[in-house]
């Protein structure tokens, strides 16, 4: 674990303690950077004229983790499931509101680029990967947990590893699973194989 992951580490454990009472203060500045990285690889899949950017959607996901009080995670693992799934709620919101104003339309495309969440084929629609992640944590929690962490947190597997103190072999396995699992479920609902 290098210097930084410590420091976050040791900011999410005074929070948890109360330790003070401004920790999300202290933890905004080191996380921010990594947050804005994740929200352009987000972005990019987005359709052209978007009007959210990456600094609004980091915003956003602070906001909705923090807001006007400390939410007390329990370490590294609690804070990056928390942002995975504040990332994903955003990125559904706003796929629902296009979907809305297109009055019936076809659902947006979404792009899975970055982590080949389904390994080729067209695009992939946001809202059914939605409804199927869905019904895989109902089946499979930690297999949700670790398809949130890896495309809407943009973490490495080592790096999930790590947040979910599981050896790498585990979430490579989960991972697999969880990939064969939502192609199998996408390709039933009419999405692409």
């Amino acid at each position: 674990m290098d210097a930084r992951q410590h420091e976050v580490t040791r900011v999410l454990d005074a929070l948890r303690t109360g330790e003070f009472a401004n920790g999300a203060d202290e933890l905004l500045p080191l996380l921010y950077d990594e947050l804005r990285m994740l929200a352009r690889r987000r972005l990019a899949n987005e359709p052209p004229g978007a009007t959210l950017d990456a600094t609004g959607l980091v915003h956003e996901v602070w906001l909705r983790l923090v807001g006007d009080h400390d939410p007390g995670w329990n370490g590294r693992r609690h804070f990056f499931a928390a942002a995975a799934l504040a990332m994903r709620r955003i990125l559904v919101e706003r796929a629902r509101a296009r979907n809305a104003a297109k009055r019936g339309g076809e659902h947006g495309r979404v792009e899975l680029t970055e982590s080949v969440l389904l390994d080729d084929g067209p695009p992939l629609d946001l809202l059914d990967l939605d409804e199927a992640l869905d019904l895989l944590g109902d089946r499979h929690p930690r297999a949700k947990e670790i398809v949130l962490m890896r495309h809407f947190a943009g973490l490495e597997l080592p790096e999930i590893a790590n947040a979910l103190e599981l050896s790498l072999t585990t979430i490579k396995d989960d991972w697999a699973f969880a990939r064969a699992w939502l192609r199998r479920e996408l390709s039933r609902g009419g999405s692409q194989a």
